[in-house]
């Protein structure tokens, strides 16, 4: 569910748990186009017939798709109306936990962490965590930035 506040109203959401996103399937053909879209074809991801024999027993997401779907998450989390600009501003620490093998439900938790008046806007540093389904360990933890702007 998305939660969706005006401009004037940001400056006090420090500390807003967004809750969850929806499921999304991490397919084969996903992880395929990022391979195509990054040049990064290695046999872990792409080939699911020697991926099985690996270590994981399954080809693999890329760990910087699981890291770019926050973009598609963070989306489904949040809005702010009144703005003229939105701008992914980057990271300040991210991790890779635990691998996303392909089939797996992935989905992400957000709390805004800060909020920071900039020149012209907000920025908010977004504490997000993309959950596996059925795994105790997330796949990724990460710190977003993002930028508001009137």
């Amino acid at each position: 569910m998305t939660t969706t506040v005006s401009y004037d109203d940001v400056a006090g959401l420090a500390g807003t748990d967004l809750g969850y996103t929806d499921w999304l399937e991490v397919t084969q053909d996903r992880v395929n186009l990022f391979a195509d879209a990054t040049d990064d074809h290695q046999w872990i991801h792409v080939d699911p017939a020697r991926a099985a024999e690996g270590p994981f027993g399954a080809p693999i997401a890329h760990g910087f798709l699981s890291l770019s779907l926050t973009v598609k998450f963070w989306s489904e989390l949040f809005d702010v109306t009144g703005v003229s600009t939105r701008v992914n501003y980057g990271l300040d620490k991210v991790r890779f936990v635990s691998p996303v093998k392909v089939g797996a439900q992935v989905r992400m938790t957000a709390v805004i962490a800060e909020v920071t008046e900039v020149r012209g806007g907000y920025q908010f540093a977004v504490d997000q965590t993309i959950e596996i389904e059925g795994a105790e360990k997330p796949a990724v933890v990460a710190r977003g930035l993002y930028r508001f702007y009137a």
